[in-house]
């Protein structure tokens, strides 16, 4: 069971990460003042699932939690840098940090779903449903900016 928290916390880790990096790469492109204070409560968000990760982990491990290797970070801003060359819209954007919050959603629900029955600490589980909902309560604000 401690191995299965371990592993639940490092994926929520990396999931906030990605998604703090990608605010932080499209942020400059914004130009509707509005769009980017919206883009930074989205930020202080995954900033505070971050804060609660670095609070329990060392409950269940030794190590730091999971982070995004350098590959990932370039591969998200390459990304973020090639298809906002030619459109820096709060469509584009907000398309963009849909695709990547809806890819965060599977993994979380996926971990839901493969961690049932007891298999992780009740305290790891709500912080992984607080993070499933954080981010579907995301695509909803960006779906209007579409």
């Amino acid at each position: 069971m401690e191995q299965n928290n371990v592993n639940v916390l490092d994926e929520i880790s990396k999931g906030a990460t990605m998604g703090m990096n990608a605010i932080e790469y499209v942020s400059p492109k914004v130009g509707d003042p509005q769009f980017r204070d919206v883009l930074n409560i989205e930020y202080d968000k995954y900033s505070d699932i971050s804060k609660r990760i670095e609070q329990m982990y060392p409950k269940y491990g030794d190590k730091e939690p999971h982070e995004p290797n350098k590959m990932e970070k370039m591969m998200t801003w390459y990304g973020i840098q090639m298809n906002t060359m030619s459109d820096k819209s709060n469509s584009k954007v907000s398309e963009l940090l849909m695709q990547g919050t809806n890819m965060g959603i599977i993994e979380g629900r996926r971990l839901i779903n493969q961690n049932q029955d007891g298999q992780i600490n009740d305290e790891v589980k709500q912080l992984l449903s607080d993070f499933v909902t954080m981010q579907e309560d995301s695509v909803e604000t960006l779906k209007k900016y579409l």
